[in-house]
């Protein structure tokens, strides 16, 4: 009796050791809709809470985007000029770092380069300071341009009173909008003495106002007398191209025929003064550390409000992990909740500051708010908030189940 039943109980004890515990998982699939699920259930259940954070994305995004929108606001005024004078090169003198008055140049490099293949026209600009007399006493500030007829090449542009032919008209400029009021009530038809020459108002303009005075334009000939500029001398040439013409190779001739000058393309001039703007102006510094800053405090007030959240719901937590939810489930709904934050906030935060921009916008601020910029923002908040979810993440490693029970 014992010989057979033997080798069944030693089967069965063999059998036995073999057998190991296993777990029933759900489908990754449906343990991330429960988790989602539950994620949201929590974020809406304390409203109050949740607004808490949300003001903090909000705060971040609002205020970044406005000081970027700003910077890059000013930037574009201080490159304004670069975009709308439809030249494709400019020659400039060797030492220029951005659109300013500089020492003339000789007036042989303008016919150097209409003499070049592949250049369609060349105008000389000037460009400088001047001061216009007050009607009350005392002078004002101006950024001078003078423009050649009849092509105008460097504007005038956004002429919104009289138009841009009225600088063919003897003793003739045209002024800014925005300054009309400072510069003593201008208006078309209007007499004032700039440099020491009297001249008429002939035309308005609107939103020309760089970080600086105001540009006020006047025919080439009348400028080089009001700026005591000699015939044979000029700040700048403007140059286009013929269709098909390559810039490079256009420059290149130029400058092996007139090496006393700088060639530069639009884009590299436009570059130009913004890198003089971020590394000469405290532009840059001011308005990078601002919206650093704000994303900073925004990233601050995300992180506790989402420790905090996990603080308040830990016997929630505890009790999810009692009946079964791994730390890995419980990191889907901390991550779900602060994808979800950055969504609703960067929604409500780019619409406020879409109307703030609009709001604001005049000729003297102007905030940029560039399609790339929105959608850049919006994953830096994603970025920021799931950073941010990381300190609630490793208070959730340490909930032990058996909490529910104390």
């Amino acid at each position: 009796m014992s010989t057979d039943t033997a080798p069944l109980d030693g089967a069965l004890a063999s059998s036995e050791t073999h057998i190991t515990p296993t777990k029933a998982y759900a489908p990754s699939g449906i343990r991330w809709r429960m988790m989602v699920t539950i994620a949201w259930r929590m974020m809406f259940h304390n409203k109050l809470k949740m607004a808490g954070t949300l003001i903090g994305v909000v705060f971040a995004v609002v205020l970044s985007n406005q000081q970027a929108g700003t910077f890059l606001g000013l930037i574009k005024k201080n490159t304004m000029f670069v975009d709308y004078s439809g030249a494709d090169l400019w020659i400039v003198s060797p030492s220029t770092l951005t659109l300013q008055a500089t020492k003339p140049m000789g007036i042989s490099a303008l016919y150097t380069a209409r003499s070049t293949k592949g250049v369609a026209w060349a105008e000389p600009l000037l460009y400088g300071g001047a001061s216009i007399q007050l009607p009350a006493g005392g002078t004002e500030p101006i950024q001078f341009v003078g423009t050649a007829a009849p092509r105008y090449a460097g504007g005038p542009w956004n002429v919104v009173a009289g138009s841009k032919s009225a600088l063919e008209r003897p003793n003739t400029m045209i002024f800014e909008d925005s300054e009309r009021e400072r510069l003593g009530g201008l208006n078309v038809g209007s007499i004032r003495e700039v440099n020491g020459f009297k001249v008429n108002v002939g035309g308005i303009t609107w939103g020309l106002l760089p970080f600086g005075p105001s540009f006020a334009f006047a025919e080439y000939e009348l400028a080089r007398r009001m700026l005591k500029i000699d015939s044979d001398q000029t700040h700048f040439v403007l140059i286009g191209l013929e269709p098909g013409a390559n810039p490079e190779a256009v420059k290149k001739a130029i400058m092996e025929r007139a090496p006393e000058v700088k060639v530069v393309g639009r884009e590299e001039f436009r570059s130009m003064i913004v890198s003089f703007l971020l590394r000469r102006t405290p532009i840059g510094i001011t308005f990078g550390t601002s919206t650093v800053f704000a994303l900073i405090v925004g990233f601050v007030i995300v992180s506790l409000s989402m420790f905090s959240a996990v603080v308040d719901n830990i016997r929630e937590f505890g009790t999810l992990k009692a009946i079964g939810a791994t730390n890995g489930d419980l990191a889907k709904i901390v991550i779900t909740q602060s994808i979800t934050f950055a969504l609703m906030g960067s929604l409500i935060g780019l619409a406020a500051i879409t109307r703030i921009a609009a709001a604001i916008r005049s000729p003297k601020l102007g905030v940029l708010l560039p399609t790339q910029m929105l959608v850049g923002t919006t994953f830096i908040m994603i970025g920021m908030c799931v950073a941010a979810s990381a300190l609630a993440l490793l208070r959730l490693r340490k909930v032990e189940p058996g909490m529910v029970f104390r």
